[in-house]
């Protein structure tokens, strides 16, 4: 492909991922891997290029743009050696016509400025997030895990994360292949250590999707006790049975629960767990360095839905706890409303507990919890809490 042509191949390619961000379709990685898919004779070169032009684009524009050239427009005018590849050849844009201004740039919608935490660092919700592992200690130590990637660097504060370069192909490792490692945030780790697991108690994750989570509480737990990994998504849950057995966890008791009668599948375990963990659906803005186009997917009225589902779990989730039991509240995410604004609501809402400090040397207390980001912590952002019902 000609340089001309990367850009035109970028321009029809965020012309699908605006559309599926307008239509809740699939994903910008899916897409482009169809893309490619279906385009042979792209080499490796041409996708490394093309993919760069489609997320340089995707993180300059807070607002979804109209169309894919506007998007790419935008960033050519600020790369003057770029806007000559608008040349209008075979396979090439248009020419860039007088008074084309692209879409504007800007980190975060309009919309949504005034409803994140005041302690966001908004520039570096986009940076480039690096790839990050946790080793697992149901199978390896970070001493043995080390010279087989000796790329990684440690995670302060986390002994067992390691930090790789973005980009870096961990899945072609043997390391992971072996189930020595995962690939998880520090981010998600930090919340994983403030369950304050032990072996042999009884323990629920009760969004746990495809089970990033749920592997590292296992961990922890060193393959001892009833640990409950529960979802209302078949699919997800599907993907945490081969995890878990590449990483020796078949301890793990999966439970799939019926969309809005979750209770009914829970009841059973009323009063007899140790740790919850409500690692909520939420809008994911903690999360925009790995999937900036979920800028485009938020609407008030789709953040409106995620802060009362994540209020109606949370509500189920409490008859769970035994007397002394440990709720454990998170999301990738840094709006009040979904953070701080939940727990102070559950807390108005439900007598007999009480949110108690987590002691990690990481993050910044935030209301009853703690908060993460991407620019004062280096992990994406979450919020999470540790409530405690009284004994």
């Amino acid at each position: 492909m000609t340089p001309s042509a990367r850009i035109q191949a970028a321009i029809d390619l965020l012309d699908a991922i605006i559309a599926s961000a307008r239509d809740g379709g699939p994903a910008a990685d899916t897409l482009i891997a169809r893309y490619f898919k279906e385009r042979r004779y792209a080499g490796s070169r041409d996708r490394r290029a093309v993919r760069d032009h489609v997320y340089d684009a995707i993180r300059r524009a807070a607002e979804r743009p109209e169309t894919g050239r506007a998007a790419m427009i935008g960033v050519a005018l600020e790369r003057p050696d770029m806007t000559a590849l608008f040349d209008g050849s075979t396979h090439a844009p248009l020419p860039i016509e007088p008074g084309e201004t692209g879409a504007e740039a800007g980190a975060v919608p309009e919309w949504l400025q005034g409803l994140l935490a005041d302690k966001v660092e908004q520039d570096a919700l986009l940076g480039r997030a690096p790839v990050d592992l946790r080793v697992n200690r149901l199978k390896a130590t970070p001493e043995a895990v080390a010279p087989a990637l000796p790329d990684a660097t440690s995670i302060a504060g986390l002994p067992d994360g390691l930090r790789l370069p973005e980009g870096f192909p961990v899945e072609q490792q043997a390391a992971w292949k072996d189930g020595l490692v995962e690939v998880q945030d520090a981010g998600s780790q930090w919340i994983a250590a403030a369950c304050g697991v032990q072996p042999g108690m009884t323990v629920v994750d009760l969004c746990a999707g495809a089970g990033g989570k749920t592997l590292a509480l296992a961990g922890a737990m060193a393959g001892r006790g009833t640990l409950v990994a529960a979802d209302t998504i078949r699919s997800r849950l599907a993907r945490l049975e081969p995890r878990a057995a590449r990483a020796d966890a078949t301890f793990i008791e999966t439970l799939l629960l019926d969309q809005s009668h979750e209770a009914r599948g829970l009841e059973s375990l009323n009063g007899q767990v140790d740790v919850v963990l409500v690692d909520a659906p939420c809008s994911g803005t903690g999360t925009w360095r790995r999937n900036p186009e979920a800028r485009w997917r938020l609407t008030q009225a789709r953040l409106d839905r995620l802060v009362a589902e994540q209020a109606r779990i949370l509500d189920f989730a409490a008859p769970l706890l035994a007397p002394g039991g440990a709720l454990v509240y998170a999301t990738c995410a840094l709006t009040e409303r979904e953070g701080r604004g939940q727990v102070e609501a559950f807390l108005a809402r439900h007598a007999g507990w009480t949110a108690e400090p987590i002691d990690l040397p990481v993050g910044r207390a935030h209301g009853a919890g703690l908060l993460l980001t991407p620019g004062h912590d280096g992990s994406d952002g979450f919020f999470f809490a540790r409530l405690r019902r009284e004994g």
